[in-house]
């Protein structure tokens, strides 16, 4: 038995990590002592422990060959039991335990054979007991021992290091967060942090210690104990702080004049990412100062599941979403148009890598091109189309009136014309709040293509709408990803106009919407969001910031630029004399008398912008515009520099 059991140890040392070979070698040893450990505790040193030592060596020999491979099996050698927490005991539990278990079965059959010879002495089964026992002793302590040795080295070396230039520091929430957090600053002296006390709103967590620091007080009690304990430096360690905690906590450190910061979420602290000096990235709906929109799932499938939806704009921001939602439906194929053929591209691998039973169609084509989207009709037959593709950028558009033209009526025309050729019976068109009273080129085409749908809508009698809503957070292009950027290029931030104020969603509330107005619209509707009031781009800068961990006009400069060619200081979601009416859905509501113009009198408008857009006449454009819509302004001016259009 000894020849067979020493090539398979030689195989497993060899097979080791060095730093597990130790504990291989220690194991071994160990489970030795352990077997004669019990054998003695269970008769003492004395006559009947020799009597029963030929057995315990026999058990012994067992438990080397079986223990190890147990342990082996169970990854008890793949550990840096440096870091061995109550996760790491229960693994030791369950493999010593299994082990245990396997080491009694071979000495039951042990014992079944000896009986059988005349020299059989018998075998005491407590030691079984016993023996468990002392594995889980030996086993776990030879392990924890490693941490034990780390951690002391970790605070002498902290000892060594420790500054008096190090910071007061207090941590908003006590939970697991908050507990990694204090455990990496002790570990790391290197970052001059001291950590004081603990804030939480559970008040069963009060009068408490984590990691030897107290639990003093509850959020509310902030600005009183930064004075009291002398802090010098705040650290929100709540993943999933919601932005009114963090503007509560902000307001409080900017008060006291204390520099916070806030946490990446705890699965980044989990997974050894964690640095204190890190940033946590923003969560956009912090910004919105108020609840994000209720969703309400139960409509949407109705239109969309088993149906070939089409998007438009399928690469951008908004198209992209609306494809991820759409996905998760079960449509029987999703078809993504789009212009930009890398955008498309990636939207095609992010949704296959999710939805790989999914019929996906990327097509690369412009909405421009009416034969292009005849063919891509006529090829995929789609049932159901949501219309995302425009041209958005105002100040860009101001310089490139032919092209919004272009894009955005006669785009938005052919998308129609194509869809109710090919007996379409719903499209849901994305529209903006720009689109009202509009001072630029960008709201009035947009006005323009809610009109061609709209009056479609109501000539054909389909389910044709349009959805209105204000500027959406994080999409590319927009305000939140290029201040996002100032901030990590060391500011400045720049700002137009510090009363410069829009109506805010998120992505997914902005998309979320689209699909429930697709499921609940009967045709010639434009649907907007109740989306409170409107924010400030100053304030939306000044959360941005310290949402950031850093200060506004201290470590990131706000600089005003000038408001921008085509840009009002304020926007609304409809016109003044517009009735209004609510929906099956709380935070929608459905506009009528809408459709301005229609009939003949808009084709022959918008054959007329057409007509000059391709021959290169953006002042008469302008001039048609203005005398089209209602309460338009939109002028001419000079030339913008580069600099007007960031």
């Amino acid at each position: 038995m000894t020849r067979k059991l020493l090539p398979w140890l030689r195989q497993l040392f060899a097979y080791a990590p060095l730093r597990n070979r130790v504990f291989l070698t220690g194991d071994v040893l160990l489970i030795v002592i352990s077997v004669l450990g019990s054998f003695a505790l269970r008769f003492e040193l004395g006559p009947l422990f020799e009597y029963y030592l030929p057995q315990a060596l026999r058990m012994a020999l067992l438990a080397i060959f079986i223990k190890p491979m147990v342990y082996w099996v169970f990854g008890l050698y793949r550990r840096l039991w440096a870091y061995a927490s109550t996760r790491e005991l229960t693994l030791i539990i369950s493999s010593v335990s299994t082990a245990s278990i396997l080491l009694s079965v071979a000495v039951i059959v042990m014992t079944y054979i000896q009986a059988r010879s005349p020299e059989y002495i018998g075998f005491p089964r407590a030691t079984l007991v016993i023996d468990w026992l002392l594995s889980l002793i030996t086993a776990g302590g030879l392990r924890f021992t490693s941490r034990l040795i780390a951690d002391s080295r970790s605070s002498a070396s902290n000892g060594d290091k420790k500054s008096a230039a190090s910071r007061r520091t207090l941590i908003v929430g006590a939970g697991d967060a908050g507990a990694l957090v204090v455990r990496e600053i002790q570990k790391n002296p290197q970052l001059h942090l001291t950590p004081i006390c603990f804030l939480d709103d559970d008040k069963t967590k009060l009068k408490s210690q984590i990691h030897s620091v107290p639990v003093i007080g509850l959020l509310e009690d902030l600005s009183k104990v930064i004075k009291s304990r002398r802090i010098q430096e705040v650290i929100i360690a709540i993943p999933t702080a919601p932005g009114e905690v963090v503007r509560q906590v902000a307001d409080a450190c900017r008060q006291e004049r204390v520099h916070f910061r806030t946490m990446p979420g705890i699965y980044e602290l989990i997974g050894g990412r964690v640095s204190v000096s890190r940033l946590r990235q923003v969560n956009i709906d912090d910004l919105l100062r108020r609840a994000s929109a209720i969703t309400d799932d139960r409509r949407i499938g109705t239109v969309i599941a088993g149906r070939r939806i089409l998007v438009t704009g399928a690469g951008g921001s908004i198209g992209a979403e609306l494809c991820r939602q759409i996905a998760r439906w079960g449509p029987s194929a999703l078809i993504l148009l789009g212009h930009g053929e890398n955008s498309i591209y990636r939207a095609y691998l992010d949704l296959n890598a999710d939805h790989s039973d999914l019929p996906i169609h990327p097509v690369v084509a412009d909405i421009r091109d009416l034969d292009r989207l005849a063919a891509v009709f006529d090829e995929l037959r789609p049932e159901v189309v949501y219309h995302a593709a425009a041209h958005k950028h105002v100040p860009l558009m101001e310089v490139n009136v032919e092209e919004a033209i272009t894009n955005n009526v006669l785009g938005t025309r052919n998308l129609v014309e194509t869809a109710l050729a090919y007996g379409i019976e719903r499209l849901v068109m994305i529209s903006s709040d720009k689109a009202i009273r509009p001072t630029s080129v960008m709201g009035a085409t947009k006005r323009l293509a809610e009109l061609i749908v709209l009056d479609v809508a109501h000539a054909s009698e389909l389910a044709y709408s349009a959805v209105r809503f204000g500027n959406v957070l994080g999409s590319r292009g927009s305000v939140v990803p290029r201040f996002q950027h100032q901030i990590a290029a060391g500011g400045p931030v720049t700002v137009t106009h510090p009363e410069m104020e829009r109506f805010f969603m998120t992505i997914p509330e902005a998309v979320h919407l689209v699909l429930h107005a697709g499921a609940i619209g009967t045709g010639g509707e434009v649907f907007v969001l109740k989306m409170g009031e409107q924010i400030k781009i100053l304030d939306l800068a000044e959360d941005l910031i310290r949402l950031s961990g850093l200060e506004p006009g201290k470590d990131i400069e706000i600089v005003f630029t000038g408001v921008r060619p085509g840009e009002k200081l304020s926007e609304e979601l409809w016109d003044q004399w517009a009735a209004f009416e609510p929906t099956d859905h709380p935070e929608i509501l459905r506009l009528s008398d809408e459709d301005i113009l229609g009939g003949e009198s808009l084709h022959n408008a918008v054959d007329e912008l057409i007509l000059l857009a391709r021959e290169g006449e953006a002042s008469t454009i302008l001039k048609c515009l203005d005398a089209l819509i209602p309460g338009a302004s939109v002028r001419e001016t000079p030339p913008p520099d580069l600099t007007s259009l960031i």
